[in-house]
């Protein structure tokens, strides 16, 4: 069973990225207090942990009475994301601290934490190595993800307030471009699928 788990992880670890998204996280909790974070990073692993189980329990069904492929679920979580990092790059700190409540679900919680890949990760996952295997390496990864986001007051001492925002705008550009790429991903899935 720990072999399960164990194997079941690492892919998992790859594909939600916690070092990767540290960069990210900072950038979009940029201005905002210890205590507002904390709760963002709660907010981030529930709604990420919530959405892993649904998936993994639900996924295949859902897709198959919707007729949805992985190419389209990619490319749609692509184009939410683009959309969110555009808003994010056009508005002022001030305005982008007005949405701060939902900012945990979406975009921290899914898709950047759980995303199209994780899932579809977690759906293979559970073929090889079993149901309890790959909800533990789930859980597992999860808890990776907020030490991870509960050590970002370091790295935002270390840039200062006008590093931070310069990171922040620059993240956003990345995210846009992520987003893309799951478009991309997507739209090469649903052409793989159709012939």
């Amino acid at each position: 069973m720990l072999s399960d788990i164990f194997l079941a992880a690492i892919p998992i670890f790859f594909a939600m990225d916690p070092i990767g998204l540290l960069p990210v996280f900072v950038g979009l909790t940029e201005g905002i207090s210890s205590h507002e974070k904390k709760k963002i990073i709660v907010q981030s692993l529930v709604t990420a942990a919530l959405v892993a189980i649904g998936f993994i329990f639900l996924g295949r069904i859902i897709f198959r009475l919707l007729g949805i492929t992985m190419g389209d679920f990619m490319a749609a979580g692509g184009a939410i994301l683009f959309c969110l990092s555009m808003k994010d790059m056009m508005s002022s700190s001030d305005q982008r601290r007005r949405g701060m409540q939902d900012l945990g679900a979406v975009p921290i919680g899914t898709p950047l934490i759980v995303g199209p890949a994780v899932l579809t990760i977690a759906l293979m996952l559970m073929a090889q190595h079993g149901l309890a295997a790959t909800l533990a390496a789930v859980f597992l990864n999860l808890t990776i993800v907020g030490i991870v986001f509960l050590g970002s007051n370091a790295l935002i001492a270390v840039l200062g307030k006008a590093g931070s925002r310069a990171l922040s705008k620059v993240m956003s550009l990345l995210l846009a471009a992520i987003g893309v790429m799951m478009v991309r991903r997507g739209i090469i899935e649903i052409i793989a699928s159709s012939h």
